[in-house]
C-alpha cells in the first residue's frame, strides 16, 4: 500500500523490503508485535527490485539463496542454477503472496529521519510522504547495496548522450547501431558487457581495475529436479547455517603450499569444472591469508582465462601474466562467457589507468595523460559504478540518537557497533546486514536469518524479563571495533582497494567494513551476548 500524510503507532518500524525486510516482518508478526514495513521500491525484492539491467543475476546458486520457509519453497520451484533479476522478482511476489507481507507494507516510501525520543523511549520516523510513525523497535534492513554511486567527472554535465547508471536502467534502451561506452567493471559491468556484447551496437569498456572472473556455469534446471532437491532443503539449509560463510559448499582445511603442484592442479580442475564460488569457497583456506598461496590461485586462472581469448592486447589488459591483483580481495564475480564476449571485434577496451577519464564535452569522453589524449564518442554512457555500500544507505536514513548526536556524525571517525547489530546511545535499534558483520561475504539469506533469528531472541528475552530497552555499550562496541580490525589485519583484505574496505567512494574512511571471522564466529559472540546482556545497559 501507499499512503501519505498519515501516522501510525506501532511496535516496530521495518526500513527495508528485501530479505532482511521481508524476513524481519515476518518473524517479528510471529511474535505477537505489531509491525510496519517502509520501502522505497514499489514492491518488494530490494536491489532485486532496483537491478534491471541486461544480464543482472544472483551469483549465489540454487536451493540456497531463498527464505527457508517450507510454506514459501513448497509452491516455488526455480528454473535456473543461477536466477535472473525478472525470475527473483517473481519470488519475492510468490513470498508476498503466501506471507501476506504487503497489508503491513507502504511502497514507495523513503525515510528520511528516524529519531530517538528519549521522555517517551521511542522512535520518531519521518518520510518523503508524509508518512509519519512512532515505535519502540527499529529495524534498518536497508542492506548493502542501495545508495548509488556517481563518480565526480570535469564536465559531465556538458555530455547530451544517454546517461544511465546500472542500479536505475531503463526499461527499453536502444543499442541498435549506437556507440556504447561502460565505465565500471564490477558484478555488474560484467554482466552488462557480456549481453552488449552480443548487441548490434560498438562498445567500449573502460577499465580501470580488471575484475576476477570465474565460470559461473550456468544451466537450467527442471520441474522434477526442483521438486526433487525439496528432499534436501534440510541439510542444505543447515550447511548454510554452520557454514563459516553461509555456503552450503564442501570445505578443505588444507594449505596450498602443503600440496604438489600435481594435487593442485587436479583439485582446481575439479573445482574449475564445477563452477560458481566452488573455486573458492571448497579451495585451499589459506589463498586469502597467504600471498604466496594466492599467487598459485591467480596463475591457474590467469592460464585458463587467456586459453579463452585470441587478442593478445586485450588479454594483457584483464589478465596480465604478472599478477596484479590479489584474488578475492576485491568481490569475485562469475561470468558465463565474459572474456569470449570482450575478444569480440565490436568490443573496445580502454585502459583508464594509463589513459584517465580528464574531461566530458557534449559528445562524449576525453581520455589521456601528457604524451596525448583520445576522444570517445558515445550515443549512450553506463555507469556500472556500484555503490556507496554497507553504511551509505544506513547514513541517509538520518538516524538520531537519545543524545542527539545523528549518524554521520558517530561514525565520522570510524564505524562504531556492536556485533555488526546495534549502536550505542541507540536503544532498539537493530540493523540487519549492515558493517562489522559478515554481511557481503557470507550468503545474504541465510545470514540475514541468523540475524533476524537474534533480534527476535533478543525482543523476546526482553519481554520475558521486564526490560524496556537495550542498547550496547561504548567499550563493547569498541572492543568489537578492535576486533573487527585485528581479524581483518591477518587477511590480505586490507591490501586492496575496494568496497568492503570503503576504498570506492573519494572522502570515505578506510576501514573494514565486513567482519571477516566467519559466521560461526561472530554467532558464537552474539549468543553470548544474550547469556546475560554482555555489552548491554539495559532500562526497566
Amino acid at each position: 500500500m501507499t499512503r501519505t500524510n498519515s501516522h501510525i503507532e506501532t511496535d516496530v518500524i521495518v526500513i527495508g523490503g528485501g530479505f532482511g525486510g521481508c524476513n524481519s516482518l515476518y518473524k517479528l508478526r510471529n511474535l505477537g508485535l505489531s509491525v510496519k514495513l517502509i520501502e522505497a521500491g514499489g514492491a518488494f525484492g530490494g536491489v532485486w527490485y532496483w537491478n534491471r539491467y541486461p544480464g543482472a543475476r544472483v551469483d549465489t546458486e540454487m536451493p540456497s539463496y531463498q527464505f527457508n520457509i517450507p510454506a514459501v519453497y513448497k509452491g516455488w520451484n526455480w528454473s535456473e542454477r543461477f536466477p535472473g533479476d525478472d525470475e527473483l522478482r517473481r519470488y519475492f511476489k510468490h513470498v508476498d503472496s503466501v506471507l501476506s507481507l504487503s497489508k503491513d507494507t507502504f511502497f514507495n516510501t523513503i525515510v528520511t529521519g528516524v529519531q530517538y525520543e528519549s521522555s517517551t523511549g521511542r522512535w520518531n520516523v519521518s518520510t518523503d510522504t508524509g508518512l509519519t510513525a512512532n515505535c519502540k523497535y527499529v529495524i534498518a534492513a536497508t542492506g548493502s547495496s542501495y545508495k548509488k554511486h556517481y563518480p565526480h567527472f570535469d564536465g559531465l554535465e556538458k555530455y547530451s548522450g544517454k546517461l544511465v547508471h546500472s542500479a536505475d536502467y531503463p526499461e527499453k534502451l536502444d543499442y541498435k547501431g549506437k556507440r556504447v561506452g561502460i565505465v565500471g567493471n564490477g558484478a555488474s559491468g560484467l554482466q552488462i558487457v557480456q549481453n552488449l556484447a552480443k548487441e548490434d551496437c560498438e562498445l567500449k569498456v573502460f577499465i580501470r581495475t580488471p575484475c576476477f572472473a570465474i565460470p559461473m556455469k550456468q544451466r537450467s534446471i527442471s520441474p522434477e529436479e526442483a521438486e526433487m532437491m525439496k528432499g534436501y532443503y534440510d541439510g542444505i539449509f543447515d550447511r548454510c547455517y554452520g557454514s563459516a560463510s553461509g555456503f552450503p559448499h564442501n570445505t578443505l582445511f588444507q594449505s596450498a603450499e602443503q600440496a604438489s603442484p600435481e594435487e593442485r592442479k587436479v583439485l582446481f580442475d575439479e573445482l574449475w569444472a564445477r563452477g560458481g564460488y566452488s573455486f573458492l569457497v571448497s579451495n585451499y583456506y589459506d589463498f586469502l591469508l597467504n600471498e604466496k598461496a594466492n599467487s598459485i590461485f591467480y596463475d591457474y586462472w590467469v592460464q585458463k582465462t587467456r586459453a579463452r581469448m585470441t587478442d593478445s592486447a586485450k588479454m594483457d589488459l584483464v589478465a596480465p601474466l604478472k599478477q596484479h591483483m590479489l584474488v578475492g580481495t576485491k568481490r569475485p564475480s562469475l561470468e558465463q562467457d565474459y572474456y569470449e564476449m570482450i575478444d569480440r571485434p565490436n568490443v573496445t577496451l580502454h585502459d583508464l589507468k594509463s589513459s584517465p577519464i580528464i574531461d566530458f564535452d557534449a559528445r562524449g569522453v576525453v581520455t589521456g595523460n601528457r604524451e596525448a589524449t583520445q576522444h570517445h564518442e558515445l550515443d549512450i554512457l553506463i555507469f556500472a559504478t556500484g555503490y556507496d555500500a554497507v553504511t551509505g544507505s544506513l547514513s541517509d536514513l538520518s538516524i538520531v540518537d537519545k543524545s542527539g548526536v545523528p549518524l554521520a556524525e558517530k561514525w565520522k571517525n570510524g564505524v562504531l557497533t556492536h556485533l555488526g547489530l546495534m549502536v550505542p546511545e541507540a536503544p532498539n535499534l537493530f540493523m540487519v546486514y549492515g558493517p562489522q558483520a559478515p554481511t557481503s561475504l557470507a550468503n545474504g539469506p541465510p545470514f540475514i536469518e541468523m540475524e533476524v533469528d537474534w533480534i527476535c531472541k533478543a525482543i523476546s528475552k526482553m519481554q520475558s524479563e521486564g526490560i524496556t530497552a537495550i542498547e550496547p555499550t561504548q567499550s563493547a562496541a569498541k572492543a568489537w571495533r578492535e576486533h573487527v580490525f585485528a581479524v581483518s589485519n591477518h587477511t590480505l583484505y586490507p591490501k586492496t582497494d575496494s568496497w568492503y574496505m570503503g576504498a570506492n567512494i573519494p572522502g570515505k574512511r578506510r576501514e573494514p567494513l565486513i567482519y571477516l571471522g566467519g559466521m560461526q564466529s561472530w554467532w558464537k559472540s552474539c549468543m553470548n551476548a544474550l547469556e546475560n546482556w554482555e555489552g548491554f545497559h539495559t532500562s526497566t
